[in-house]
């Protein structure tokens, strides 16, 4: 066990004594500000990968002072507050980001994502379609899965379908765009096409890439009930159970099991 600490211990000063003489190679070796500029963002998102807040700062701070108007630094900022949970300081980096740059689609993205996770459905639905409109957006299914998430909690049901819809035929396996639009045609009572849906998140579980999550165990006990397969309705509900007692999902299980 010491052993191995130790070495932690010396990947982490390698780690640290890289990334503190990174800056200046940047600064010396003549490279142009675009390239500079890429290099200084990306290390500070490998600091804010690494759960470094403060060592991502630094570099992000050196990108700005090259040119104070560049928008991937002011998103990997706005980021680097999110996780320090300096909400604030997060929404005045997007803002900035997206002053910088209103056509970035992964910057409405990110920001949308922010104003969903701060319960602000109908500024995040803003922010997320706009993401959802560059054809050419690497992450444009899970934008569409964001944006359909998002038109859900503002119970605008329509639009989230065709939203999830799009995710699914831009990615076929977006896990949260199949347990959301599940759930949908569940409240709809369109069983089949929900546990069809379900069976394709369960195919990703049982892969082992992604986890069950308090809506996906919730809808699984509802598919269950449908397909008259009450061993596996238990079990979902025992999961529920064990690991989201708290959750609203959790609650509406006790209200349909009464």
């Amino acid at each position: 066990m010491r052993q191995v600490h130790a070495v932690m211990l010396l990947l982490t000063a390698i780690l640290v004594s890289a990334c503190s003489t990174t800056p200046d190679r940047y600064a010396n070796s003549g490279a142009s500000e675009e390239d500079a500029l890429e290099s200084y963002t990306s290390l500070g998102l490998q600091y804010l990968r690494a759960g470094d807040t403060a060592g991502a700062k630094g570099p992000l701070q050196r990108a700005l002072a090259i040119d104070d108007d560049y928008a991937p630094a002011y998103n990997a900022l706005a980021l680097v507050f999110q996780a320090e949970q300096d909400l604030g300081l997060a929404e005045d980096y997007f803002r900035k980001a997206i002053s910088a740059d209103s056509q970035s689609a992964m910057i409405h993205n990110n920001f949308g994502a922010f104003l969903f996770s701060q319960e602000r459905y109908d500024e995040a639905c803003v922010e997320l379609a706009r993401a959802t409109e560059d054809p050419f957006y690497q992450a444009r299914a899970q934008a569409f899965e964001n944006l359909g998430r998002c038109y859900r909690r503002t119970g605008r049901d329509a639009v989230a379908e065709h939203a999830l819809k799009r995710a699914l035929t831009l990615q076929r396996q977006r896990p949260l765009a199949l347990v959301e639009l599940a759930d949908l045609k569940l409240e709809q009572g369109n069983n089949t096409e929900a546990a069809a849906l379900f069976d394709r998140f369960r195919e990703l579980v049982d892969s082992k890439r992604v986890n069950h999550f308090p809506l996906s165990l919730w809808v699984g006990v509802r598919v269950a009930r449908y397909e008259g397969n009450a061993s596996r309705a238990a079990t979902y509900a025992l999961l529920l159970k064990n690991m989201y007692p708290e959750s609203n999902e959790y609650r509406l299980y006790k209200e349909s099991a009464q």
